[in-house]
């Protein structure tokens, strides 16, 4: 009983600390932006922990980094799951996920963040190879099951395209510093539409068309 309750105070100890370097790497990253990469030092010192502290949980900054990342992508995820349910219908919801996607290069902070996090993200992604965090596909997940039902013949498959476009053009506004335009945003979701590989026509419906 005393060894598990000991157990239970060190795992809560070691996620809260996990959660203070996350939050401190976020916001020195923001501090940075593109110009300059955020030392171990500074996020330690923002996050009120020690070297120990930091390097009990990550191997390195570049893991660090890739943390953040993927925390940032499961935050997105559940924003966009949240934005998606109030939606009835499939073309609903992937409206609501296209419209959640490009919101974060349409609020100034939000931006700031997201693009210092993604600019630290490449400068880390060739050296972490096939560890490299894929936040495209932990959103790609939310389209698969509107995609079936819209008839996609390969909803995984689309939805990873999808994800792959609506990214692209977030990244892009996040470059450039501007925000998307409402057109913009329409055509995105036109496009996630018409890439959808539809299910083949049954020889019945084919027939019927004749």
């Amino acid at each position: 009983m005393i060894a598990r309750q000991k157990l239970a105070k060190r795992e809560a100890q070691y996620a809260s600390e996990v959660r203070r370097l996350i939050d401190a790497g976020r916001d020195i990253m923001r501090a940075c932006g593109t110009t300059s990469s955020p030392r171990v030092a500074d996020i330690v010192a923002a996050a009120g922990l020690s070297n120990d502290a930091f390097y009990r949980h990550f191997s390195s900054k570049e893991a660090l980094v890739s943390a953040i990342i993927e925390d940032g992508a499961s935050r997105l995820g559940s924003y966009l799951a949240h934005q998606m349910a109030k939606e009835s219908t499939p073309e609903g919801r992937v409206r609501a996920w296209v419209h959640g996607v490009m919101s974060q290069a349409a609020d100034d902070d939000i931006a700031a963040t997201t693009r210092a996090v993604l600019w630290n993200g490449a400068r880390i992604s060739d050296g972490l190879g096939s560890n490299r965090p894929s936040h495209v596909a932990t959103l790609a997940r939310l389209l698969r099951d509107p995609f079936a039902e819209l008839g996609s013949r390969n909803p995984n498959a689309d939805a990873a395209l999808a994800a792959h476009a609506a990214i692209g053009m977030l990244s892009d506004c996040l470059g450039q510093r501007v925000r998307p335009t409402r057109a913009q945003i329409d055509h995105i979701v036109e496009f996630c539409f018409a890439a959808m590989t539809p299910r083949p026509q049954s020889r019945a419906a084919t027939r019927q068309q004749r």
